[in-house]
């Protein structure tokens, strides 16, 4: 690769000169640090405008965008070094609004007048400190000389490696400044490292257009580029951008055509993969888009889908190669939009349809239809997978990374459709190919001892039959069997093998061939049909490029001889243009050597001893071999300089760009490519229109045919002309049409093998260079002079340098004298009428001397304005701190009211809310206390009740009872208050725990309810036999109380107060015992009034608990506990009640002492039966 370092860019805009002034920005080892406000740039061009004794003009304006933006270039009119297109009047020279370059800037620290116009060193000398120097690899490098001792020089790698070289060995290297600029013609040094280096600094920027002159160079960037589309159509019509670029070649051509009423001719070449197709394609879009409007540009654009799919193919360089070379004429009507075009084709390669080498494929089109055809045609053409044709497998390669043939078949069709191919024709063109491929798969099969064969009748033959609608016998006949005239006499004569498979190779061929030819037809036929013509057009020819390759055959020999053909016409209309140029402006061109390749062209087309007239005599042999012809050559033409003579079959010429060594194995085949009448008798014998269309045209081609030994071999009938006599009328009919036209010129160029983007190989490139005649183009270039600027722009860029006051003179005697004071010497210049010519590198120390002055300059300028500026920024600063701190305290303040607003309403909104969500709380609170006070209070006073006893004494006199309370009972009283007090904390504290617990419970509730049930049976058994007991003891008493009463005196005294206990005994003297005996029965109606209260208390606690205990009442306590301490407190009282019933009947007992026998058996009989049941 390239060794130059990589330079940075350049400065872009630099505001401190006036607006009118222009510059470019150089490289060099002392570049000052601008200040930030410089943006960079990497092609901007310094000049300036003198306005009278060297002043400065008043601007500055941004150049060289070439550089910062690949698609634009920002034209300058001070440049010596022309950027934008050459136009067609004044190619090659350098346009009036051309880019500016400058050589690199030196130091400028301590520079005084003596040192500024006194260095008058050699610019050769002074600035070849880099060099070019060729490693033994072959590439390039960029080498810095150290120091030169004789014919010795010591230099440097950018690596740091040191060495010795040859002086002679090293080539001058152009200055940094000229890095990546747009033509060619603009580097000093027109050589091959730093052609190739500039176009490798721009391929790696993307820039992939770059100018030589009047030829466009094209480097395939193997990958999608943003230098496409509508936008960019518009700016190159609008003139917006002025980057080499396809579209300006088209535009250059369209307006040309307009202007100047003559034809244009776009001519691009380049070998396989270098880009030429695309181009071409680009070149019709943008020629669409300007001329459009009528639609025949929309038919002209979808031919390029047809031709691609029957005449590209993959190959081991690119995977859609142009397989024949196309010429595209646009017709324009005279309004300038397009009204019709024709396609004119040349040198298909029909061997590539039966052989193809490993790794490449046949034309897309087969694997197209094999891959998308709809279910119905294939059904219809018997198609099978591409690897079931013997044509197609042979290459082991049936698809193309990231391409879908299906997808790619329909956009034929639609394409075909676009041209007005109707439908029946497709489906013919569909049959046609389908037959060529089963053609492929029609096998031989040996029938004697003398190796003669005859087809196999499978599926092959009959398919193929069936397709071109011919009988099988015929079709077997006419590939086994061959007819040959002796006389009046008609001999059929046997094939071998070797010869049938020829035969059959021989028709699949010209099958493929003939359809091509026939679509090309009917796409001519639709692109001119009802066109208006003015007789102007635009032609486009993708031709390949010059080929050599380790073995170049037949081909290669045909595309060379056009290519060389080509390059003449390059020449000598280069050559036409320089002539015009100086003859223009007076110069002396005589010194100009300009070299012709007629004497190559002679060697191909001298009569008789030429090679295409040798081919043609030996092909028209019927013993001719290859070997022979080989010998012929090396015979008749040894004494030729451009030819030799090589062992066996071999021989080289010497072409424009270098020797090729051909192989003429096949050449005669090839040439003749011959296809007897047999094959076109049974071509015209089918019932499909095609074919006989074809065998139509091979007879009417035929009557054109040559006599002699040929035709007497029986294959004349089908031979009108040979291949390359063909191809050199085809080539002699297309460089008339050239010459009657202005040509532009577009070189394809592939940086590579690998079709890899971003890889850049120096010596194909090289090679590709030199085959394209780039560098002939440099050449010539070089050897004249190849710089030239105008007497007002020289004057212009340079007058101020001078030291004297000129102001007042003219152009012409200020750019003398600059040449006078810069000892320019004579020779390496001329002057002509309106423009200065320079020979190569003679500017660069006129560029050097502008550029140290222009740096001071702006230096100064800068440091100045730099100054203001920071004034102004500064005060600029402090205004807007000012405006911003009232903008935000404005802003502030409007946001804190805001937020205060919202903050009270919140509060507002959280205090109703608040107090609504309390008061309930409250309210709940409220009532659930009171429904457990009510409870509580109410389970008290049930349980306290039964333990108060009321001793009612009976009413004497009106007056009311005393109530005898014992002290026992208040002091009980007091303790179940204590108890209960204590228990309804304990049940506070266990109400939680006994909602956690209540879950548990459950499961025993039904035990819980069964020991219930038994306890209730018990307590009423036990009840009833006390109700008994005491309805029997009241009986008892009322008897008593009614026989003593009918027997008691009537006197009765005051009742008395007494305190009965169970201890105490009756003092008082009744002498009637009636006193006594309402005592007894008193106590005896509190028992059972007891009796009564305390069932009901016993009964609603037992029920209160069981509906505690299922859950039908929530209450804080335990019920289990509360009915062990139920049971506990009825068993304390049953037993009291049981004592206190027993103290009553012995008081009973001794009050009833002195009744009779029958009362005292009824008061043990009542003792005993209640004793009984209380225990």
């Amino acid at each position: 690769m390239l060794g130059r370092p990589q330079v940075s860019p350049s400065l872009q805009s630099i505001k401190s000169l006036p607006g009118q002034f222009k510059f470019m920005e150089t490289q060099a080892s002392d570049r000052l640090a601008m200040s930030e406000d410089l943006r960079l740039g990497s092609g901007d061009a310094m000049s300036s405008r003198t306005l009278g004794n060297g002043t400065l003009g008043d601007g500055v304006a941004e150049g060289g965008a070439e550089r910062s933006n690949p698609n634009v270039d920002t034209a300058n009119d001070d440049s010596p070094y022309g950027g934008s297109p050459v136009s067609g009047e004044e190619r090659p020279s350098i346009s009036e609004d051309s880019e500016a370059v400058a050589s690199p800037l030196p130091s400028t620290s301590a520079s005084r007048s003596d040192r500024i116009w006194g260095d008058m060193t050699p610019y050769a000398s002074k600035k070849k400190l880099q060099s070019w120097f060729q490693t033994p690899n072959g590439d390039w490098e960029l080498v810095k000389i150290l120091s030169t001792s004789g014919v010795e020089t010591l230099v440097s790698l950018p690596e740091g490696k040191v060495f010795k070289v040859k002086e002679e060995s090293l080539v001058p290297a152009n200055p940094d400044i000229l890095d990546g600029v747009v033509d060619l013609m603009q580097l000093s040094y027109l050589n091959e490292p730093s052609v190739l280096y500039n176009l490798q600094y721009r391929y790696n920027q993307d820039m992939i257009y770059t100018k030589a002159g009047p030829v466009l160079v094209a480097i395939n960037p193997f990958k999608k580029v943003p230098l496409y589309g509508n936008k960019y159509i518009e700016a190159y019509k609008n003139k917006r951008m002025e980057s080499p670029h396809v579209y300006a070649i088209t535009d250059t051509a369209i307006r040309e055509m307009i202007r100047d009423e003559v034809n244009q001719s776009i001519i691009i070449s380049g070998e396989s993969g270098a880009g030429k197709t695309e181009t071409a394609k680009i070149a019709m879009q943008y020629l669409a888009a300007l001329g459009g409007g009528s639609g025949i540009e929309y038919e002209i654009l979808k031919t390029n889908p047809i031709l691609e799919a029957f005449g590209n193919a993959k190959t081991l360089r690119n995977d859609n190669s142009s397989r024949f070379g196309k010429l595209i004429e646009i017709q324009f009507s005279e309004t300038g939009k397009i009204s019709g075009a024709k396609i004119q084709t040349f040198l298909l390669e029909k061997s590539r349809v039966v052989q193809c080498a490993e790794g490449e494929r046949s034309y897309h089109v087969f694997y197209q239809l094999c891959a998308g055809a709809p279910r119905s045609l294939r059904e219809k053409l018997n198609l099978r997978s591409v690897d079931e044709y013997n044509y197609l497998r042979q290459s082991n390669c049936f698809s193309i990374p990231g391409v879908d043939d299906a997808e790619q078949f329909h956009i034929v069709m639609e394409a075909l459709d676009v041209v007005h191919i109707s439908k029946e024709d497709q489906e013919s063109v569909f049959a046609m190919l389908a037959a060529v491929l089963w053609l492929g798969n029609v096998s031989f099969t040996v029938i004697d001892n003398e190796n003669h064969v005859e087809a196999v009748e499978d599926e092959g033959l009959s398919t193929v039959a069936k397709l071109m609608g011919c009988n099988c016998g015929e079709l077997n006949l006419a590939l086994s069997t061959r007819k040959m005239r002796v006389g009046n006499d008609t001999i059929v004569q046997k094939l071998t093998l070797s010869q049938a498979i020829v035969t059959r190779d021989a028709l699949a061929k010209s099958i493929y061939s003939c359809l091509f030819d026939w679509l090309v037809e009917q796409i001519n036929k639709s692109l001119a049909v009802g066109k208006r013509r003015s007789g102007r057009s635009i032609s486009i020819l993708d031709i390949y490029g010059f080929e050599s390759f380790d073995r170049n055959s037949f081909e290669q020999f045909c595309i060379n001889y056009a290519n060389e053909r080509l390059q003449q016409h390059f020449n000598r209309h280069l050559f036409k243009l320089e002539q015009e140029e100086y003859i223009q402006d007076g110069i002396d061109w005589a010194k100009v050597d300009f070299e012709d390749n007629q004497d190559c062209l002679n060697l191909f087309e001298k009569k008789p001893l030429g090679l295409l007239s040798l081919l043609d005599e030996e092909s028209t042999f019927p013993n001719g071999t290859d070997l022979t012809f080989a010998n012929k050559l090396k015979q008749h033409l040894h004494s030729n300089s451009y030819f030799r003579g090589d062992r066996g079959k071999a021989f080289t010429v010497c072409h424009y760009a270098g020797e090729v060594t051909y192989d003429t194995t096949g050449f005669l085949e090839k040439n003749r490519d011959l296809l007897h009448l047999d094959s076109i008798e049974l071509l015209s014998s089918c019932s499909c229109q095609l074919p006989q269309i074809f065998a139509s045209n091979m007879l009417t081609q035929s009557e054109k045919n040559v006599t002699g030994p040929l035709f007497k071999a029986g294959g004349a009938e089908s031979q009108k002309l040979s291949v390359a006599t063909k191809f050199k009328s085809q080539l002699f009919q297309l460089m008339k049409r050239l010459e009657s036209t202005t040509p532009h010129f577009i070189r394809c160029i592939k940086p590579n093998n690998f079709q890899s983007p971003g890889k850049y190989e120096q010596g194909l490139v090289l090679q590709q260079l030199r085959c394209c005649g780039v560098l002939e183009v440099v050449r010539i270039s070089r050897s004249g002079f190849p710089t030239r600027m105008s007497h007002q722009k020289f004057a212009r860029r340079y007058g101020f340098l001078l030291l004297d006051d000129v102001a007042s003179q003219d152009s012409l005697t200020v750019s003398v004298a600059i040449l006078h004071q810069f000892n320019i010497l004579p020779e390496m210049y001329q002057v002509g009428y309106t423009k200065l010519f320079f020979r190569t590198g003679q500017v660069g120390v006129l560029e050097d001397t502008r550029n140290r002055t222009l740096h001071g300059i702006l230096r100064v300028q800068s440091c100045f304005r730099g100054h203001q500026a920071r004034l102004h920024l500064r005060k600029l600063k402090k205004g807007i701190v000012t405006l911003q701190s009232f903008v935000r305290g404005q802003k502030a303040r409007k946001e804190y009211a805001v937020l205060i607003k919202r903050h009270r309403a919140a509060v507002t909104i959280q205090k109703r809310v608040k107090g609504r969500v309390s008061m309930k709380k409250y309210h709940k609170l409220c009532d659930a206390s009171v429904m457990v006070q009510s409870g509580i209070r109410g389970w008290l006073v049930r349980r306290c009740s039964g333990d108060i006893g009321f001793l009612k004494s009976g009413m004497k006199g009106g007056e009311p009872e005393d109530v005898l309370v014992k002290a026992s009972y208040l002091a009980e009283l007091q303790r179940r208050v204590l108890r209960a007090e204590a228990a309804l904390r304990e049940k506070e504290e266990e109400n939680d725990i006994l909602h956690q617990r209540l879950q548990q419970y459950e499961s025993r509730w039904s035990e819980y309810e069964l020991k219930m049930k038994s306890m209730e049976e018990v307590w009423q058994k036990q009840m009833r036999s006390l109700q008994s007991s005491l309805s029997i003891a009241k009986k008892s008493l009322a008897i008593d109380d009614s026989a003593r009463n009918s027997d008691a005196s009537v006197n009765n005294s005051d009742d008395r107060d007494s305190n009965w206990d169970t201890g105490s005994s009756y003092k008082g003297q009744d002498s009637n015992g009636m006193r006594p005996m309402n005592a007894g029965l008193s106590v005896i109606s509190r028992l059972a009034e007891e009796f009564e209260q305390r069932s009901q208390v016993f009964g609603d606690d037992a029920k209160f608990l069981v509906e505690v205990k299922s859950g039908q009442v929530d209450a804080s306590l335990n019920p289990d506990r509360e009915l062990r301490r139920l049971k506990q407190m009825f068993e304390a009282w049953k037993k009291d009640y049981g004592v206190r019933l027993r103290e009553t009947k012995v008081i009973l007992h001794k009050l009833g002492s002195d009744e009779g026998a029958a009362d005292r058996a009824k008061k043990k009989w009542w003792g005993r039966r209640n004793s009984s049941r209380i225990n």
